[in-house]
């Protein structure tokens, strides 16, 4: 069965559809069979795969809604499978909302392709609404990718609370496997700071390298690929390559 993992942070502009994408293609190159779950409405996790939100047959939309089974709704690229996001998708939270047993809808859905992965990452969307609470209740574990600022850090102790009510409430095998730090600027003291203390309060293991800034993330979407088939030699794209490597030992 795939280990499942959900890459969550309330914040946006953290780098975690960035880090979905790079550690789904660098546990893809050692071999493994990945797939990664666009749960933003924004779909930046499908643009960046190359593929036209606006122009697909179907979403995780369609599944969440009992449409379509999920296997119907991968597409399979050369990087990393994905089931797609887009803005149709802010209407299925609104209809999750009034369904019996909603934090459960997605687990469901995986249980039809599990079996055919090694990994699954879910993208989750910048809040701790239903989309995320479906994620965490899925998942086996919980990565959290952190901006190396001191606002960036303020939110992951509410995340902590919300996966302790996840763990009591629908998923007690949940874990928080660690923090993965991105947006790092060496050159500052404040980023090493920030990274310590936010070790030292929550306990939380860093794993890998912290990502260092650089705009060649921003440039690797518009190609439709992630940092490491954009720029295979890219310092980023060894970190990454180092934090897959620690979470698949």
């Amino acid at each position: 069965m795939a280990r499942t993992v959900a890459v969550a942070n309330q914040k946006g502009g953290v780098a975690k559809t960035t880090s979905v994408l790079a550690i789904g293609s660098a546990i893809a190159e050692m071999g493994r069979r990945v797939l990664v779950v666009d749960l933003d409405p924004q779909a930046c996790l499908t643009f960046s795969l190359g593929l036209d939100p606006d122009a697909l047959d179907a979403t995780i939309h369609d599944v969440l809604l009992g449409r379509v089974p999920i296997g119907k709704a991968i597409n399979q690229l050369d990087e990393v499978d994905v089931v797609p996001a887009n803005i149709d998708l802010a209407g299925a939270e609104a209809y999750l909302l009034t369904r019996t047993g909603r934090e459960y809808a997605l687990q469901q859905a995986l249980e039809d392709v599990q079996v055919h992965y090694d990994w699954i990452l879910l993208d989750c969307p910048p809040s701790l609404g239903v989309l995320t609470i479906n994620a965490l209740t899925a998942a086996d574990e919980v990565l959290i990718p952190l901006q190396c600022e001191a606002l960036s850090h303020r939110g992951v102790g509410q995340l902590l609370e919300t996966i302790e009510d996840i763990r009591r409430l629908t998923n007690r095998r949940l874990q928080v496997r660690g923090i993965v730090a991105t947006m790092f600027d060496a050159r500052t003291s404040h980023a090493r700071e920030v990274l310590g203390d936010v070790e030292r309060r929550y306990r939380l293991r860093v794993i890998g390298p912290p990502v260092h800034k650089s705009i060649r993330f921003a440039e690797a979407p518009r190609a439709g690929k992630s940092i490491l088939r954009f720029q295979k030699g890219h310092r980023g794209a060894e970190a990454y390559r180092e934090i897959a490597r620690a979470l698949d030992g």
